[in-house]
């Protein structure tokens, strides 16, 4: 009887494979252990998710190691410490920009002074701003804010023992309608979105009531903007939702009053019912700018976490090329400086400059804007960096005049 064939050596390995046993689970490698990292994923258009927005608590930055602290740490360990750099780097901020502090103190005056009775409406505002500049992000910080001082303020629960929802978020779309107005209400408090527009509002209105919501943030209302049937219908539901729910709303958009939605024909009610707001952008055309511009800078760097960043990597090295590169939009900035750091890390570079910046795409309204900005700035005609204050030669001199020298000698002495 002929012996049968050797084995190959790809069937030898199967073979030890099959009689090894099998790995126990968290045995060492880092696909076996369950990590998640500190990813939050909600969406603030539902309860839940503005919950962990006014609840969760604040990140922790990471510990800034050296290139030596990391090079001890197992391949696991620098797996698990990067990406914690990768979620911190992703989400900085809020920065507490002069730009946000002042819209906030907006915010806070018209919210606070809107006590009226529920048979009157009360006053709305509008923040109309160009995009990209943290409109979104500006008024979640103020919801935030708001959310907890009235918890803290008035308990989580209602005096009927209902649980208490200071404030609700909702952001429209290209296709809202009345009915789908109505129904994003319902689903932010996880209650059926079925039935037409006048069932969905009376569910909606009795939650408000039920739970104390004082405030409606109601984002991209610049999808109501134009001319058409559409419009006025969804204007007309805007002045329904201020005669019905007793909140404030807040309208937050991109270019709202330019398509005149303030002030066309049956618009302008509405218009006089509601506070125009604005989130002014970065500009470097003066000193006052460009100092604005180096300290949302300099707060940046302190929290980047790379093992060889330093103090004013950003601010003065970098300064001019983060100005082309975002065109003083804050979303383009952060946008550019997360990916930034994230390829910082990935390729072992650990700082950011303009070589490897070089390699980092941005938004396409930011690229679009670099090649001339960049030649400006090469140019001499534009700087985002403030003027380094000098000494004159006589307030020099005066330091270092027969008083200096004397006071340093009795020092000396």
């Amino acid at each position: 009887m002929t012996p049968p064939p050797a084995p190959t050596a790809p069937q030898r390995k199967a073979q030890k494979q099959q009689k090894r046993p099998p790995r126990k689970p968290g045995s060492g490698t880092l696909a076996s252990a369950v990590f998640e990292g500190d990813d939050r994923q909600y969406s603030p258009t539902r309860l839940e998710g503005l919950s962990q927005i006014v609840f969760a608590p604040d990140r922790i930055q990471p510990v800034r190691l050296t290139r030596a602290q990391m090079a001890e740490l197992s391949k696991p360990e620098l797996a698990r410490y990067n990406d914690g750099r990768h979620v911190w780097h992703a989400n900085i901020g809020p920065l507490r920009t002069p730009q946000l502090l002042e819209l906030h103190e907006d915010l806070w005056e018209i919210v606070g002074s809107n006590r009226h009775d529920g048979d009157k409406a009360k006053p709305a505002a509008l923040l109309d701003a160009y995009p990209g500049i943290g409109k979104s992000t500006a008024v979640l910080d103020f919801a935030r804010d708001y959310y907890r001082s009235e918890i803290e303020l008035r308990g989580e629960t209602t005096a009927n023992g209902d649980r208490r929802v200071p404030l609700l978020y909702i952001a429209l779309t290209g296709n809202t309608q009345i009915r789908g107005l109505n129904a994003a209400l319902c689903r932010f408090y996880d209650l059926p979105a079925t039935g037409d527009a006048d069932t969905l509002a009376a569910r909606a209105v009795d939650a408000v009531l039920s739970m104390r919501t004082a405030v409606f943030v109601i984002d991209d209302i610049h999808f109501l903007a134009g001319a058409g049937s559409s419009t006025t219908r969804m204007v007309n539901q805007l002045k329904f939702l201020s005669n019905t729910f007793p909140v404030t709303l807040l309208y937050v958009g991109v270019g709202v009053r330019e398509h005149g939605i303030l002030q066309d024909g049956i618009s302008a009610q509405f218009g006089r019912r509601t506070t125009p707001l604005t989130l002014r952008p970065f500009q470097v055309e003066d000193e006052a700018g460009r100092r604005e511009f180096r300290r949302v800078l300099l707060t940046i760097e302190k929290q980047l976490v790379l093992a060889d960043t330093y103090p004013g990597m950003l601010a003065d090295d970098l300064a001019d090329y983060f100005w082309a590169r975002s065109s003083g939009h804050f979303a383009s900035l952060m946008a550019l400086i997360n990916r930034g750091c994230y390829r910082a890390i990935r390729t072992g570079h650990e700082r950011l400059d303009a070589a490897l910046m070089d390699q980092v795409k941005n938004d396409a309204a930011a690229e679009e804007a670099r090649l001339e900005l960049e030649a400006s700035v090469q140019a001499g005609l534009l700087t985002a960096k403030p003027a380094r204050k000098t000494t004159s030669k006589a307030t020099a001199s005066s330091k270092s005049g027969p008083r200096a020298r004397k006071t340093a000698r009795k020092k000396a002495s």
